[in-house]
């Protein structure tokens, strides 16, 4: 049975290819954040770089340092602390979104869809299936920045309750980011989260956060403003299933087979 849930945002600006800076910076934003207070931490794309093409100078295992950081926030606050990381595996690399629970156990996705304007598909490999994670009873689908284009990949097949996409979405496309974050909650009739950085990378893109909370309808219960800080709302899982109870939109879905 779904309880409750409440989820933290983390939006930040990143160092630029600096983990250690950001280990440091995100230590002092996240003393704000006490043990219990939250059962999600949701922090953005790469969030240890910024996102960079230089995975062969910024790669780290599944299981190294960002996941020890992971786990000890995870262990401290008692709650699921989730992001994506440069993950290299047998000499190649992934975007790769850890999900790290207070026992130090994890699981992963890597992103499907990579940004070929950046030429991330030139470094990185895609992924190739969905991460389905559950938390208090609710079933929860990852996903990461450019994802959100294709909502072939996103689409509510599979039962999920709660849809996250972490990013890094530069400003300049902001408006397709807020309106896709709207159009995937209405779609498939799921709360959505969109988790973006703010400030400058160091590629001169600005980044003006956005990060949002969309409930099953599209409507907001949280548009954050271009500031750093962390966001804290209670999800309910009744009234979603209420929604869907009496409006049942999911029930005439289209089926179809990924290739």
């Amino acid at each position: 049975m779904k309880e409750q849930l409440t989820v933290s945002l983390l939006q930040t600006e990143l160092a630029w290819e600096e983990p250690s800076a950001n280990f440091g910076y995100l230590d002092r934003m996240l003393q704000r954040l006490q043990p219990g207070q939250t059962n999600l931490l949701i922090l953005p794309e790469m969030f240890t770089t910024g996102f960079s093409m230089n995975a062969p100078c910024l790669a780290e295992p599944t299981k190294g340092r960002a996941y020890q950081w992971m786990a000890e926030k995870a262990a401290h606050l008692q709650a699921v602390v989730t992001g994506s990381i440069i993950a290299e595996v047998n000499g190649q690399y992934y975007n790769r979104l850890l999900w790290v629970r207070p026992d130090g156990t994890f699981s992963h996705y890597d992103k499907r869809h990579l940004f070929t304007l950046a030429g991330e598909e030139k470094v990185y490999q895609p992924g190739q299936t969905h991460l389905l994670t559950e938390l208090k009873g609710w079933t929860i689908m990852p996903l990461i920045c450019y994802d959100l284009r294709f909502p072939v990949w996103s689409r509510n097949t599979m039962g999920y309750d709660l849809l996250i996409y972490v990013a890094n979405w530069p400003s300049k496309r902001r408006n397709a980011w807020k309106s896709l974050l709207v159009a995937r909650a209405i779609e498939n009739q799921a709360y959505t989260i969109g988790v973006n950085r703010v400030g400058e990378d160091g590629n001169g893109f600005p980044h003006a956060g956005d990060t949002s909370i969309l409930d099953y309808a599209g409507d907001p219960l949280l548009q954050a403003a271009d500031v750093e800080s962390v966001f804290t709302v209670s999800l309910d899982p009744e009234k979603q299933d209420e929604f869907r109870r009496k409006l049942r939109f999911l029930d005439d879905r289209d089926t179809f087979e990924l290739r």
